[in-house]
Protein backbone atom coordinates (compact mmCIF):
# COMPACT_ATOMS: atom_id res chain seq x y z
CA UNK A 1 0.00 0.00 0.00
CA UNK A 2 1.06 3.17 -0.83
CA UNK A 3 1.47 6.09 2.06
CA UNK A 4 -1.27 8.30 2.59
CA UNK A 5 -1.48 11.26 1.11
CA UNK A 6 -2.81 14.83 2.87
CA UNK A 7 -5.96 14.90 0.47
CA UNK A 8 -6.51 11.11 0.80
CA UNK A 9 -9.50 10.35 1.59
CA UNK A 10 -9.84 7.91 4.78
CA UNK A 11 -12.87 6.05 3.95
CA UNK A 12 -11.00 5.14 0.82
CA UNK A 13 -7.90 4.47 2.75
CA UNK A 14 -10.03 1.91 4.90
CA UNK A 15 -11.90 0.10 1.86
CA UNK A 16 -8.15 -0.58 0.04
CA UNK A 17 -6.42 -1.42 2.90
CA UNK A 18 -9.48 -4.25 3.41
CA UNK A 19 -8.91 -5.36 0.16
CA UNK A 20 -5.37 -5.78 0.29
CA UNK A 21 -5.80 -7.86 3.25
CA UNK A 22 -8.44 -10.14 2.04
CA UNK A 23 -6.47 -10.76 -0.71
CA UNK A 24 -3.45 -11.82 0.94
CA UNK A 25 -5.62 -14.24 2.99
CA UNK A 26 -6.87 -15.72 -0.25
CA UNK A 27 -3.57 -16.32 -1.66
CA UNK A 28 -3.01 -18.17 1.21
CA UNK A 29 -5.19 -20.99 0.04
CA UNK A 30 -6.21 -23.80 2.68
CA UNK A 31 -3.13 -22.42 4.70
CA UNK A 32 0.94 -22.47 5.82
CA UNK A 33 -0.16 -26.07 7.44
CA UNK A 34 -1.11 -27.25 4.08
CA UNK A 35 1.30 -25.44 1.77
CA UNK A 36 3.66 -27.23 4.19
CA UNK A 37 2.64 -30.64 3.14
CA UNK A 38 2.17 -29.65 -0.59
CA UNK A 39 5.92 -28.89 -0.07
CA UNK A 40 6.82 -32.18 2.00
CA UNK A 41 5.86 -33.85 -1.38
CA UNK A 42 8.32 -32.29 -3.69
CA UNK A 43 5.08 -30.09 -5.27
CA UNK A 44 4.75 -26.64 -5.69
CA UNK A 45 1.06 -25.00 -4.61
CA UNK A 46 -1.32 -23.19 -7.31
CA UNK A 47 0.43 -20.18 -7.31
CA UNK A 48 3.85 -20.91 -7.17
CA UNK A 49 3.38 -23.22 -10.30
CA UNK A 50 1.48 -19.97 -12.13
CA UNK A 51 4.39 -17.41 -11.22
CA UNK A 52 6.90 -19.77 -12.31
CA UNK A 53 5.15 -20.64 -15.56
CA UNK A 54 4.48 -16.97 -16.31
CA UNK A 55 7.21 -14.67 -18.23
CA UNK A 56 8.56 -13.02 -15.48
CA UNK A 57 7.97 -9.12 -15.05
CA UNK A 58 4.61 -9.35 -16.93
CA UNK A 59 1.22 -8.62 -15.74
CA UNK A 60 -0.74 -11.79 -14.76
CA UNK A 61 -4.78 -10.80 -14.44
CA UNK A 62 -6.59 -12.85 -12.03
CA UNK A 63 -9.70 -13.87 -12.53
CA UNK A 64 -12.39 -14.74 -9.28
CA UNK A 65 -9.92 -14.17 -6.99
CA UNK A 66 -12.83 -13.31 -4.13
CA UNK A 67 -15.06 -16.56 -5.35
CA UNK A 68 -16.77 -18.35 -2.56
CA UNK A 69 -15.68 -15.95 0.19
CA UNK A 70 -17.45 -16.36 3.18
CA UNK A 71 -19.45 -19.73 1.73
CA UNK A 72 -19.04 -22.78 2.34
CA UNK A 73 -18.24 -22.52 5.84
CA UNK A 74 -19.88 -25.53 7.13
CA UNK A 75 -17.76 -27.59 5.04
CA UNK A 76 -14.56 -25.29 6.34
CA UNK A 77 -14.80 -22.66 3.36
CA UNK A 78 -13.07 -22.93 -0.32
CA UNK A 79 -10.94 -19.93 -0.66
CA UNK A 80 -10.90 -18.49 -4.29
CA UNK A 81 -13.26 -21.54 -4.73
CA UNK A 82 -10.28 -23.88 -4.41
CA UNK A 83 -8.89 -22.97 -7.82
CA UNK A 84 -6.71 -20.14 -8.99
CA UNK A 85 -7.52 -18.39 -12.97
CA UNK A 86 -6.15 -15.91 -14.68
CA UNK A 87 -4.72 -14.31 -17.78
CA UNK A 88 -0.87 -14.27 -18.08
CA UNK A 89 1.64 -14.40 -20.87
CA UNK A 90 3.34 -17.89 -21.23
CA UNK A 91 7.22 -17.21 -23.84
CA UNK A 92 5.13 -14.17 -24.99
CA UNK A 93 1.63 -15.85 -25.60
CA UNK A 94 -1.16 -14.45 -23.84
CA UNK A 95 -2.97 -17.41 -22.50
CA UNK A 96 -5.42 -18.33 -19.63
CA UNK A 97 -4.27 -20.07 -17.01
CA UNK A 98 -6.20 -22.57 -14.95
CA UNK A 99 -4.93 -24.42 -11.57
CA UNK A 100 -6.30 -26.48 -8.97
CA UNK A 101 -5.15 -25.65 -5.31
CA UNK A 102 -4.86 -28.81 -3.92
CA UNK A 103 -4.67 -26.96 -0.32
CA UNK A 104 -7.91 -26.41 -0.77
CA UNK A 105 -9.89 -29.68 0.25
CA UNK A 106 -7.14 -31.59 -2.25
CA UNK A 107 -8.29 -29.30 -4.53
CA UNK A 108 -12.13 -30.77 -4.59
CA UNK A 109 -14.49 -29.24 -6.87
CA UNK A 110 -17.66 -27.27 -4.98
CA UNK A 111 -20.48 -25.68 -7.00
CA UNK A 112 -18.71 -22.21 -7.34
CA UNK A 113 -15.55 -24.41 -8.28
CA UNK A 114 -17.16 -24.83 -11.52
CA UNK A 115 -18.94 -22.16 -12.21
CA UNK A 116 -15.53 -20.28 -11.88
CA UNK A 117 -13.33 -23.17 -14.10
CA UNK A 118 -16.52 -22.40 -16.57
CA UNK A 119 -15.67 -18.62 -16.42
CA UNK A 120 -12.47 -18.90 -17.28
CA UNK A 121 -13.46 -21.28 -20.31
CA UNK A 122 -15.87 -18.97 -21.51
CA UNK A 123 -12.85 -16.39 -20.98
CA UNK A 124 -10.99 -18.44 -23.51
CA UNK A 125 -13.21 -19.12 -26.08
CA UNK A 126 -14.58 -15.17 -26.33
CA UNK A 127 -11.04 -13.90 -26.67
CA UNK A 128 -9.66 -17.19 -28.65
CA UNK A 129 -6.35 -17.26 -26.54
CA UNK A 130 -4.82 -20.67 -24.67
CA UNK A 131 -5.51 -22.27 -22.08
CA UNK A 132 -2.86 -24.26 -19.58
CA UNK A 133 -4.53 -26.46 -17.31
CA UNK A 134 -2.54 -27.17 -14.25
CA UNK A 135 -4.68 -30.20 -12.92
CA UNK A 136 -4.34 -31.33 -9.69
CA UNK A 137 -7.58 -32.37 -8.03
CA UNK A 138 -9.66 -35.07 -5.96
CA UNK A 139 -12.97 -34.64 -8.25
CA UNK A 140 -15.81 -33.42 -7.04
CA UNK A 141 -16.79 -32.61 -3.11
CA UNK A 142 -18.88 -35.54 -2.78
CA UNK A 143 -21.25 -34.22 0.05
CA UNK A 144 -22.26 -31.64 -2.42
CA UNK A 145 -22.70 -33.59 -5.63
CA UNK A 146 -26.36 -32.85 -6.54
CA UNK A 147 -25.31 -29.07 -7.12
CA UNK A 148 -22.26 -30.01 -9.51
CA UNK A 149 -22.72 -32.75 -11.48
CA UNK A 150 -26.18 -33.08 -13.87
CA UNK A 151 -26.88 -29.97 -14.61
CA UNK A 152 -26.04 -28.10 -17.94
CA UNK A 153 -24.12 -24.94 -16.04
CA UNK A 154 -22.01 -27.77 -14.56
CA UNK A 155 -19.12 -29.99 -13.58
CA UNK A 156 -19.61 -31.62 -17.20
CA UNK A 157 -19.53 -28.83 -19.31
CA UNK A 158 -16.35 -27.89 -18.85
CA UNK A 159 -15.90 -31.31 -20.86
CA UNK A 160 -18.34 -30.06 -23.93
CA UNK A 161 -16.12 -26.77 -23.73
CA UNK A 162 -13.32 -28.80 -24.52
CA UNK A 163 -14.43 -30.15 -27.15
CA UNK A 164 -15.55 -27.16 -28.27
CA UNK A 165 -12.32 -25.43 -27.89
CA UNK A 166 -10.65 -28.24 -29.74
CA UNK A 167 -13.18 -27.59 -32.70
CA UNK A 168 -12.46 -23.66 -32.51
CA UNK A 169 -8.90 -24.03 -32.95
CA UNK A 170 -8.05 -23.02 -29.30
CA UNK A 171 -5.20 -24.54 -27.87
CA UNK A 172 -5.46 -26.69 -25.04
CA UNK A 173 -2.61 -27.90 -22.97
CA UNK A 174 -2.86 -29.77 -19.71
CA UNK A 175 0.15 -30.61 -16.57
CA UNK A 176 -0.93 -33.63 -14.28
CA UNK A 177 0.59 -32.28 -11.52
CA UNK A 178 -1.46 -34.56 -8.65
CA UNK A 179 -4.34 -36.28 -8.58
CA UNK A 180 -6.64 -36.42 -11.18
CA UNK A 181 -9.76 -38.66 -10.72
CA UNK A 182 -12.71 -39.96 -12.58
CA UNK A 183 -14.50 -37.22 -14.63
CA UNK A 184 -12.15 -34.98 -14.39
CA UNK A 185 -9.64 -37.64 -15.94
CA UNK A 186 -11.30 -36.37 -19.14
CA UNK A 187 -10.38 -32.91 -19.07
CA UNK A 188 -6.51 -33.29 -19.35
CA UNK A 189 -6.97 -36.09 -21.61
CA UNK A 190 -9.18 -33.77 -23.68
CA UNK A 191 -6.49 -31.37 -24.68
CA UNK A 192 -4.12 -31.19 -27.41
CA UNK A 193 -1.11 -31.91 -25.16
CA UNK A 194 -1.31 -33.64 -21.64
CA UNK A 195 1.79 -34.19 -19.50
CA UNK A 196 1.95 -35.35 -16.06
CA UNK A 197 4.74 -34.88 -13.25
CA UNK A 198 6.39 -38.41 -11.95
CA UNK A 199 5.11 -39.88 -8.43
CA UNK A 200 3.13 -36.74 -8.24
CA UNK A 201 0.25 -36.73 -10.93
CA UNK A 202 -1.83 -39.47 -11.09
CA UNK A 203 -4.52 -40.18 -13.26
CA UNK A 204 -7.72 -42.99 -13.64
CA UNK A 205 -11.51 -43.14 -13.28
CA UNK A 206 -11.49 -44.83 -10.67
CA UNK A 207 -9.19 -45.64 -7.61
CA UNK A 208 -7.30 -48.29 -6.01
CA UNK A 209 -9.84 -48.56 -3.23
CA UNK A 210 -13.04 -48.17 -5.86
CA UNK A 211 -11.17 -50.56 -8.29
CA UNK A 212 -11.01 -52.90 -5.27
CA UNK A 213 -15.02 -51.88 -4.37
CA UNK A 214 -16.18 -52.55 -7.66
CA UNK A 215 -13.82 -55.54 -9.10
CA UNK A 216 -12.06 -57.17 -6.18
CA UNK A 217 -8.75 -56.06 -8.25
CA UNK A 218 -6.05 -55.33 -5.65
CA UNK A 219 -3.58 -52.69 -6.93
CA UNK A 220 -1.75 -49.60 -6.11
CA UNK A 221 -2.43 -46.47 -7.29
CA UNK A 222 1.13 -45.65 -9.19
CA UNK A 223 0.55 -48.89 -10.79
CA UNK A 224 -2.89 -47.97 -11.62
CA UNK A 225 -2.71 -44.61 -12.82
CA UNK A 226 1.08 -43.27 -12.59
CA UNK A 227 3.26 -41.47 -14.82
CA UNK A 228 4.81 -44.76 -16.20
CA UNK A 229 1.93 -46.29 -16.65
CA UNK A 230 0.56 -43.56 -18.38
CA UNK A 231 3.55 -42.57 -20.75
CA UNK A 232 4.74 -46.18 -21.16
CA UNK A 233 1.80 -48.57 -20.69
CA UNK A 234 -1.81 -46.50 -22.15
CA UNK A 235 -0.51 -43.88 -23.99
CA UNK A 236 -2.79 -41.53 -22.30
CA UNK A 237 -0.21 -38.93 -21.20
CA UNK A 238 2.24 -37.48 -23.53
CA UNK A 239 5.33 -37.38 -21.65
CA UNK A 240 6.62 -37.56 -18.09
CA UNK A 241 8.82 -34.98 -15.83
CA UNK A 242 10.79 -35.59 -12.82
CA UNK A 243 9.42 -32.58 -10.85
CA UNK A 244 6.64 -29.40 -11.03
CA UNK A 245 9.29 -27.16 -12.53
CA UNK A 246 10.57 -29.01 -15.57
CA UNK A 247 6.85 -30.04 -16.29
CA UNK A 248 6.01 -26.17 -16.24
CA UNK A 249 9.28 -25.69 -18.05
CA UNK A 250 8.28 -28.29 -21.18
CA UNK A 251 4.77 -26.40 -21.53
CA UNK A 252 6.70 -22.88 -22.26
CA UNK A 253 8.72 -24.58 -24.98
CA UNK A 254 5.59 -25.88 -26.37
CA UNK A 255 4.29 -22.11 -26.20
CA UNK A 256 7.13 -20.90 -27.49
CA UNK A 257 6.91 -22.58 -31.21
CA UNK A 258 2.81 -21.68 -31.26
CA UNK A 259 1.87 -19.92 -34.57
CA UNK A 260 0.43 -16.69 -34.95
CA UNK A 261 -3.64 -16.18 -36.11
CA UNK A 262 -5.72 -13.54 -37.44
CA UNK A 263 -6.21 -10.67 -35.12
CA UNK A 264 -9.75 -8.10 -34.78
CA UNK A 265 -7.27 -5.24 -35.56
CA UNK A 266 -9.01 -2.67 -32.89
CA UNK A 267 -6.64 -0.24 -32.54
CA UNK A 268 -3.79 1.11 -30.63
CA UNK A 269 -1.15 3.74 -30.49
CA UNK A 270 1.68 4.21 -28.21
CA UNK A 271 0.89 4.05 -24.35
CA UNK A 272 0.72 7.97 -22.31
CA UNK A 273 0.00 8.45 -18.92
CA UNK A 274 -3.06 8.87 -17.85
CA UNK A 275 -4.49 12.81 -17.03
CA UNK A 276 -3.85 12.51 -13.52
CA UNK A 277 -1.67 9.80 -11.57
CA UNK A 278 -3.74 7.03 -10.22
CA UNK A 279 -3.50 8.40 -6.37
CA UNK A 280 -5.37 11.12 -7.75
CA UNK A 281 -7.75 8.77 -9.49
CA UNK A 282 -8.21 7.56 -5.74
CA UNK A 283 -8.28 10.66 -3.78
CA UNK A 284 -11.43 12.67 -6.06
CA UNK A 285 -13.56 9.44 -6.09
CA UNK A 286 -16.18 10.10 -2.94
CA UNK A 287 -16.83 6.94 -1.22
CA UNK A 288 -20.09 8.53 0.34
CA UNK A 289 -23.56 6.89 -1.61
CA UNK A 290 -25.14 10.16 -2.45
CA UNK A 291 -22.39 12.63 -2.54
CA UNK A 292 -22.04 14.20 -6.59
CA UNK A 293 -18.73 14.46 -8.23
CA UNK A 294 -17.83 14.87 -11.84
CA UNK A 295 -17.18 11.49 -13.99
CA UNK A 296 -15.27 13.40 -16.38
CA UNK A 297 -12.46 13.90 -13.43
CA UNK A 298 -12.71 9.78 -13.15
CA UNK A 299 -12.17 9.22 -16.63
CA UNK A 300 -9.34 12.07 -16.72
CA UNK A 301 -7.47 9.75 -14.57
CA UNK A 302 -8.03 6.14 -16.82
CA UNK A 303 -7.05 7.74 -20.06
CA UNK A 304 -4.11 8.23 -21.77
CA UNK A 305 -3.31 11.83 -21.22
CA UNK A 306 -6.27 13.01 -19.87
CA UNK A 307 -7.77 13.15 -23.83
CA UNK A 308 -11.12 12.21 -23.91
CA UNK A 309 -13.29 13.43 -27.06
CA UNK A 310 -17.03 13.55 -25.75
CA UNK A 311 -19.85 12.97 -28.11
CA UNK A 312 -22.94 15.19 -27.62
CA UNK A 313 -21.43 16.85 -24.90
CA UNK A 314 -24.77 19.37 -24.53
CA UNK A 315 -26.99 16.58 -24.90
CA UNK A 316 -28.56 13.64 -22.12
CA UNK A 317 -26.23 15.35 -19.93
CA UNK A 318 -26.49 12.28 -17.23
CA UNK A 319 -24.90 10.01 -19.59
CA UNK A 320 -20.95 11.02 -20.83
CA UNK A 321 -19.89 9.15 -24.00
CA UNK A 322 -17.05 9.81 -26.04
CA UNK A 323 -13.31 7.94 -27.65
CA UNK A 324 -10.35 8.25 -25.77
CA UNK A 325 -7.25 5.54 -25.77
CA UNK A 326 -5.99 3.31 -22.46
CA UNK A 327 -2.43 2.15 -22.57
CA UNK A 328 -3.17 3.13 -26.23
CA UNK A 329 -6.15 1.08 -27.35
CA UNK A 330 -8.61 2.96 -28.78
CA UNK A 331 -12.07 3.21 -26.59
CA UNK A 332 -15.91 4.37 -26.30
CA UNK A 333 -16.39 5.23 -22.80
CA UNK A 334 -19.95 5.23 -21.62
CA UNK A 335 -20.19 6.43 -18.53
CA UNK A 336 -23.02 7.73 -15.96
CA UNK A 337 -22.40 11.59 -14.42
CA UNK A 338 -22.70 11.32 -11.20
CA UNK A 339 -23.32 15.23 -10.75
CA UNK A 340 -26.69 17.15 -10.98
CA UNK A 341 -27.10 18.88 -14.41
CA UNK A 342 -28.91 21.37 -16.24
CA UNK A 343 -30.85 20.80 -19.17
CA UNK A 344 -31.08 22.99 -22.29
CA UNK A 345 -34.52 23.75 -21.04
CA UNK A 346 -33.18 25.34 -17.63
CA UNK A 347 -34.56 21.76 -16.07
CA UNK A 348 -32.14 20.07 -13.42
CA UNK A 349 -31.37 16.52 -13.95
CA UNK A 350 -30.69 14.34 -11.20
CA UNK A 351 -27.09 12.54 -11.01
CA UNK A 352 -26.78 8.63 -11.52
CA UNK A 353 -29.99 8.89 -13.34
CA UNK A 354 -30.72 7.72 -16.79
CA UNK A 355 -33.01 9.82 -18.73
CA UNK A 356 -34.77 9.68 -22.07
CA UNK A 357 -32.41 11.75 -23.78
CA UNK A 358 -29.61 10.28 -22.12
CA UNK A 359 -30.45 6.54 -23.64
CA UNK A 360 -30.63 7.82 -27.01
CA UNK A 361 -27.67 9.68 -27.10
CA UNK A 362 -25.72 6.29 -25.31
CA UNK A 363 -27.67 3.93 -28.08
CA UNK A 364 -26.35 6.18 -30.99
CA UNK A 365 -23.04 6.32 -29.46
CA UNK A 366 -22.53 2.71 -29.21
CA UNK A 367 -23.58 2.29 -32.75
CA UNK A 368 -20.90 4.32 -33.88
CA UNK A 369 -18.26 2.20 -31.74
CA UNK A 370 -19.55 -0.89 -33.48
CA UNK A 371 -19.25 0.98 -36.89
CA UNK A 372 -15.62 1.68 -36.34
CA UNK A 373 -14.77 -1.18 -34.82
CA UNK A 374 -13.62 0.41 -31.38
CA UNK A 375 -14.06 -1.58 -28.05
CA UNK A 376 -16.57 -0.27 -25.35
CA UNK A 377 -15.91 0.48 -21.57
CA UNK A 378 -18.79 0.67 -19.25
CA UNK A 379 -18.15 2.82 -16.07
CA UNK A 380 -21.03 2.23 -14.01
CA UNK A 381 -22.23 4.37 -11.37
CA UNK A 382 -26.01 4.17 -12.11
CA UNK A 383 -29.60 4.80 -9.50
CA UNK A 384 -31.62 3.21 -12.68
CA UNK A 385 -33.62 5.03 -15.38
CA UNK A 386 -35.69 7.68 -14.48
CA UNK A 387 -39.65 7.30 -13.14
CA UNK A 388 -42.50 9.28 -12.68
CA UNK A 389 -45.45 10.25 -15.48
CA UNK A 390 -42.82 12.99 -16.84
CA UNK A 391 -40.77 10.44 -17.54
CA UNK A 392 -43.67 7.27 -18.72
CA UNK A 393 -44.99 10.11 -21.03
CA UNK A 394 -41.50 10.94 -22.98
CA UNK A 395 -40.85 7.37 -23.97
CA UNK A 396 -38.59 5.78 -21.00
CA UNK A 397 -38.91 2.62 -21.91
CA UNK A 398 -38.69 2.62 -25.47
CA UNK A 399 -35.23 4.57 -24.98
CA UNK A 400 -33.96 2.71 -22.51
CA UNK A 401 -35.26 -0.29 -24.75
CA UNK A 402 -32.98 1.22 -27.50
CA UNK A 403 -29.68 1.71 -25.53
CA UNK A 404 -30.49 -1.90 -24.43
CA UNK A 405 -31.23 -3.44 -27.70
CA UNK A 406 -27.85 -1.66 -29.09
CA UNK A 407 -25.81 -2.72 -26.14
CA UNK A 408 -27.03 -5.99 -26.14
CA UNK A 409 -26.20 -6.54 -29.73
CA UNK A 410 -22.84 -4.78 -29.77
CA UNK A 411 -20.39 -7.14 -31.77
CA UNK A 412 -17.21 -5.08 -30.40
CA UNK A 413 -15.77 -6.25 -27.37
CA UNK A 414 -17.03 -4.80 -23.53
CA UNK A 415 -15.57 -4.33 -20.39
CA UNK A 416 -17.66 -3.29 -17.75
CA UNK A 417 -16.96 -1.26 -14.19
CA UNK A 418 -18.64 -0.70 -10.84
CA UNK A 419 -17.37 2.10 -9.45
CA UNK A 420 -20.43 2.74 -6.98
CA UNK A 421 -23.93 1.86 -7.41
CA UNK A 422 -25.59 -0.25 -9.66
CA UNK A 423 -29.06 -0.82 -9.23
CA UNK A 424 -32.25 -1.95 -11.19
CA UNK A 425 -32.56 -1.69 -15.21
CA UNK A 426 -29.46 0.91 -15.07
CA UNK A 427 -27.21 -2.65 -14.25
CA UNK A 428 -28.43 -3.91 -17.40
CA UNK A 429 -28.52 -1.19 -19.59
CA UNK A 430 -24.53 -0.25 -18.58
CA UNK A 431 -23.55 -3.81 -19.75
CA UNK A 432 -24.26 -5.85 -16.28
CA UNK A 433 -23.25 -9.37 -16.35
CA UNK A 434 -26.05 -10.62 -17.68
CA UNK A 435 -24.71 -9.33 -21.10
CA UNK A 436 -21.43 -10.55 -21.78
CA UNK A 437 -19.03 -8.17 -21.13
CA UNK A 438 -15.46 -9.76 -21.57
CA UNK A 439 -14.64 -8.90 -18.35
CA UNK A 440 -16.38 -7.29 -15.71
CA UNK A 441 -14.78 -5.79 -12.13
CA UNK A 442 -15.79 -3.89 -8.91
CA UNK A 443 -14.00 -0.83 -7.35
CA UNK A 444 -14.38 -1.73 -3.30
CA UNK A 445 -16.55 1.37 -3.83
CA UNK A 446 -19.12 -0.46 -5.66
CA UNK A 447 -22.77 -1.58 -4.88
CA UNK A 448 -25.16 -4.20 -6.83
CA UNK A 449 -28.87 -4.31 -5.98
CA UNK A 450 -32.09 -3.87 -7.15
CA UNK A 451 -32.43 -1.05 -5.29
CA UNK A 452 -30.13 1.17 -2.65
CA UNK A 453 -30.24 -0.78 0.70
CA UNK A 454 -32.39 2.27 2.50
CA UNK A 455 -35.27 1.81 -0.15
CA UNK A 456 -35.39 -2.02 -0.44
CA UNK A 457 -35.41 -2.23 3.35
CA UNK A 458 -38.63 0.40 4.04
CA UNK A 459 -39.77 -1.50 0.99
CA UNK A 460 -39.15 -5.00 2.62
CA UNK A 461 -40.64 -3.99 5.72
CA UNK A 462 -43.89 -2.39 4.76
CA UNK A 463 -44.33 -5.62 2.88
CA UNK A 464 -43.36 -7.85 6.32
CA UNK A 465 -46.15 -5.47 8.46
CA UNK A 466 -48.87 -5.70 6.16
CA UNK A 467 -48.12 -9.47 5.99
CA UNK A 468 -47.82 -9.19 9.82
CA UNK A 469 -51.42 -6.82 10.39
CA UNK A 470 -53.32 -9.65 8.01
CA UNK A 471 -52.93 -12.37 10.34
CA UNK A 472 -54.13 -9.62 12.96
CA UNK A 473 -50.79 -8.86 14.76
CA UNK A 474 -49.93 -5.79 15.65
CA UNK A 475 -46.28 -4.05 15.52
CA UNK A 476 -44.55 -1.61 17.84
CA UNK A 477 -42.65 0.95 16.75
CA UNK A 478 -40.07 -0.49 18.57
CA UNK A 479 -40.67 -3.92 16.75
CA UNK A 480 -40.81 -2.16 13.94
CA UNK A 481 -37.29 -0.47 14.43
CA UNK A 482 -35.51 -3.37 15.50
CA UNK A 483 -37.24 -5.25 11.95
CA UNK A 484 -35.97 -2.72 9.47
CA UNK A 485 -32.53 -2.94 11.60
CA UNK A 486 -32.26 -6.65 10.66
CA UNK A 487 -33.19 -5.90 6.62
CA UNK A 488 -31.39 -3.23 6.36
CA UNK A 489 -28.11 -5.65 7.89
CA UNK A 490 -28.77 -8.28 5.49
CA UNK A 491 -29.14 -5.89 2.66
CA UNK A 492 -26.19 -4.18 3.21
CA UNK A 493 -24.40 -7.65 3.15
CA UNK A 494 -25.87 -8.65 -0.16
CA UNK A 495 -24.54 -4.92 -1.13
CA UNK A 496 -21.08 -5.95 -1.05
CA UNK A 497 -18.93 -6.29 -3.91
CA UNK A 498 -17.11 -9.03 -2.09
CA UNK A 499 -20.47 -10.31 -2.31
CA UNK A 500 -20.74 -10.08 -5.96
CA UNK A 501 -17.40 -11.39 -6.09
CA UNK A 502 -17.95 -14.39 -4.39
CA UNK A 503 -20.64 -15.82 -6.58
CA UNK A 504 -18.84 -14.31 -9.88
CA UNK A 505 -21.92 -11.85 -10.71
CA UNK A 506 -18.10 -9.70 -11.19
CA UNK A 507 -14.79 -11.10 -12.14
CA UNK A 508 -13.07 -9.39 -8.66
CA UNK A 509 -12.87 -6.72 -6.91
CA UNK A 510 -9.69 -4.36 -7.76
CA UNK A 511 -8.01 -1.60 -6.95
CA UNK A 512 -8.89 1.69 -8.46
CA UNK A 513 -5.35 2.00 -9.99
CA UNK A 514 -5.78 -1.41 -11.97
CA UNK A 515 -8.47 -0.38 -14.15
CA UNK A 516 -6.01 0.57 -16.57
CA UNK A 517 -4.17 -3.04 -17.05
CA UNK A 518 -7.45 -4.89 -16.93
CA UNK A 519 -8.65 -2.47 -20.03
CA UNK A 520 -5.11 -2.95 -21.70
CA UNK A 521 -5.21 -6.60 -21.01
CA UNK A 522 -8.31 -7.03 -21.86
CA UNK A 523 -8.43 -5.52 -25.42
CA UNK A 524 -5.39 -7.22 -26.10
CA UNK A 525 -6.96 -10.83 -25.25
CA UNK A 526 -9.90 -9.73 -27.61
CA UNK A 527 -7.74 -8.93 -29.94
CA UNK A 528 -6.94 -12.46 -30.56
CA UNK A 529 -10.88 -13.18 -31.79
CA UNK A 530 -11.67 -11.49 -34.84
CA UNK A 531 -15.24 -10.15 -35.39
CA UNK A 532 -16.99 -12.76 -37.72
CA UNK A 533 -20.55 -11.40 -36.94
CA UNK A 534 -22.21 -8.44 -38.38
CA UNK A 535 -23.68 -5.52 -36.06
CA UNK A 536 -27.45 -5.75 -36.45
CA UNK A 537 -29.47 -4.32 -33.82
CA UNK A 538 -32.97 -5.46 -35.34
CA UNK A 539 -36.44 -3.52 -34.84
CA UNK A 540 -36.06 -0.21 -32.87
CA UNK A 541 -38.34 2.31 -32.27
CA UNK A 542 -37.81 5.92 -33.10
Amino acid sequence: MRATTGNFNPSMENLLQNLQAKYEQVKLGGGAKRIEKEHAKGKLTARERIDYLRDKNTDFLEVGAFVADGMYEEEGGCPSGGVVTGIGYVSGRMCMIVANDATVKAGAWFPMTAKKNLRAQEIAMDNQIPVIYLVDSAGVFLPMQNEIFPDKEHFGRQFRNNAKMSAMGIIQVAAIMGSCVAGGAYLPIMSDEAMIVDKTGSIFLAGSYLVKSAIGETIDNETLGGATTHCEISGVTDNKYDTDQDCLDAIRKIFDKIGHNPIAGFDRAESRDPGMSGDKLVDVFPTERVKPYDMLEIIKGLVDAGDFDEYKEDYGKTLICGTARVDGWAVGIVANQRKIVKTAKGEMQMGGVIYSDSADKAARFIMNCNQRKIPLVFLQDVSGFMVGSKAEHGGIIKDGAKMVNTMANSVVPKFTFILGNSYGAGNYAMCGKAYDPRLIYSWPTAQMAVMSGAAAANTLLQIKVAGLKKKGLEISPEDEKELLDEITSKYNEELSPYYAASRLWVDGVIDPRETRKVISMGIEAANHAPITERFNVGVIQT
